[in-house]
């Protein structure tokens, strides 16, 4: 099992912006996960894979596309409180779910 984690490159966040909303993504996916894909993920070290997307539309493409899946999803919007306007849409993530699932929504992706 794994999690995707998908980050918009094209808005420049600084490392330390990126970093905190991987984690938002990561943690918003896992939590609309079952009880028993949790336990699974959470047993087998919780791999994650970081990828990048290069507009707010991919993101909803992909969200959209896990949705109809049914894989747990979601997206980020940022709070603007320091880089980004109020509602920026910043990442999505989809899983913990298999291998082959979490493929064959992101499997076109580059690594960040």
């Amino acid at each position: 099992m794994k999690q995707a984690i998908v980050a918009r490159a094209d808005l420049g966040m600084g490392e330390g912006k990126l970093a905190a909303q991987v984690a938002h993504a990561s943690l918003q996916a896992y939590e609309e996960a079952d009880g028993k894909t949790q336990r699974e993920w959470k047993g087998g070290g919780q791999k994650k894979v970081v990828l990048q997307a290069n507009s707010e539309s991919e993101l909803f493409e992909l969200s959209e596309k896990a949705r109809l899946e049914g894989l747990p999803n979601s997206i980020v919007r940022d709070a603007g409180h320091t880089e980004l306007e109020p509602g920026t849409a910043t990442t999505m993530a989809v899983g913990p779910a298999t291998d082959e699932e979490i493929d064959a929504v992101t499997g076109e992706l580059s690594l960040y």
